[in-house]
């Protein structure tokens, strides 16, 4: 399904004009603030402030259940697979002029030691929690009017039920110039765009199961690490697995630029959304373990798929923690995005295969996403963390 033109207005008259306000929730009110403009690589100042999407959000879907999940979480954890971090202090945050405002101020914080899994979870992974649960992804799921219509304008008239099918954005490379602000032009909703077909009906993952499983909420993520005994990561614990070792640097290998020397991550090259010239072999998920690890040993730290973590996003949080030193931060207890207040969202991490220096470097290590906790995307995925 492509949301640009899937009313019938003939047959629907009465949903005529709400057929773009419909559209913006499915898609603009998906898609929200991400990644930094940049002019040349440099953040340009009337972008400090304006952020664009490589990333997207959809209104709550469904009401996850937790029946699948009795057997004792230390019964069922397993390191094979899994990298020990030795915790310790560091100064979380951007210590570059490339952050966004929710990246500063740095803060102190110290985390205790655990086990992260060495990359994203995988497609075989992801499977075999499919076939031990039965478990039904939220891309899956049809999406539930009631919880839509609490996100658009009082009045707006209920779309047909194939507009509420299941589907997830996918993306779509554009064939000519677009403007950077408007992510419809590279994101398409498509019907049956879930895990097992992540460019839609047609699409497959055979062949790929050592690909970062997508399409995949906060939701699903979280109830595989609670099946595989483990969790997601926290905020902290993430960013301070990502810079391994290499405190107060910008990227997980250092700070030589993504594009300098040999290919370290997989990332956009050329111009975004229309061009990417493959320089780092690929051009769209790579498989994981593509590219050299970071000094922990831990793999796709940047790059490939946005990674969620366990904390709520709040645009204040970092100013918040400024004059202490916080130990194991679990985040806020609630969500605060001044520019969706009635859209709940939680942190993603790492950047994708879509981030390029020319407007988003989200595989930065300081990079922050925030996204609603039922979206699932083409360039989204997870990782899981333990404590012992």
């Amino acid at each position: 399904m492509i949301v640009k033109s899937h009313l019938n207005r003939q047959r629907y008259p009465n949903y005529a004009k709400a057929f773009n306000t419909l559209i913006t929730v499915l898609l603009l009110i998906v898609l929200g603030s991400t990644c930094l403009m940049y002019t040349n690589g440099k953040q340009s100042t009337s972008s400090k402030n304006r952020v664009i999407s490589c990333c997207s959000k959809i209104p709550s879907r469904i009401t996850m259940a937790s029946a699948y999940f009795n057997d004792s979480f230390e019964e069922r954890t397993s390191h094979n697979g899994m990298v020990w971090i030795n915790g310790g202090e560091f100064l979380m945050g951007s210590s570059d002029n490339d952050g966004s405002p929710d990246e500063y101020p740095q803060h102190k914080v110290d985390v205790n030691g655990f086990w992260m899994d060495e990359s994203e979870v995988t497609n075989a992974q992801f499977k075999k929690f499919v076939e031990a649960t039965g478990y039904v992804t939220t891309a899956e799921k049809a999406i539930e009017w009631e919880e839509i219509k609490k996100q658009v304008p009082p009045g707006t008239p209920r779309p047909p039920d194939s507009m509420l099918a299941a589907a997830s954005l996918v993306f779509q490379c554009s064939q000519h110039v677009v403007s950077l602000s408007d992510p419809s032009q590279w994101w398409t909703w498509v019907k049956g765009a879930n895990w097992r077909h992540p460019q839609g009906p047609g699409s497959s993952i055979e062949g790929k199961d050592n690909f970062p499983v997508v399409h995949v909420s906060w939701y699903d993520a979280n109830e595989y690490s609670k099946w595989a005994g483990k969790r997601l990561p926290t905020e902290a614990e993430w960013e301070f697995a990502a810079r391994g070792g290499n405190l107060n640097q910008s990227f997980p290998w250092g700070n030589e630029q993504v594009e300098t020397g040999k290919p370290k991550a997989n990332t956009w090259q050329g111009d975004f959304p229309n061009h990417n010239l493959g320089w780092d072999g690929f051009k769209g998920s790579a498989p994981v373990k593509s590219f050299a690890a970071n000094g922990y040993g831990l793999f796709d730290m940047a790059g490939n798929v946005w990674e969620w973590c366990a904390d709520w996003y709040d645009t204040d949080y970092y100013s918040q923690l400024k004059n202490e030193i916080s130990v194991n931060p679990k985040g806020p207890s609630q969500s605060n995005d001044p520019s969706e207040p009635g859209s709940p969202k939680k942190i993603l991490r790492g950047g994708s295969f879509m981030c390029n220096a020319s407007y988003c470097k989200g595989y930065r290590v300081s990079s922050r996403m925030k996204s609603s906790p039922d979206t699932g995307l083409e360039h989204a995925g997870f990782r899981c963390v333990s404590d012992n």
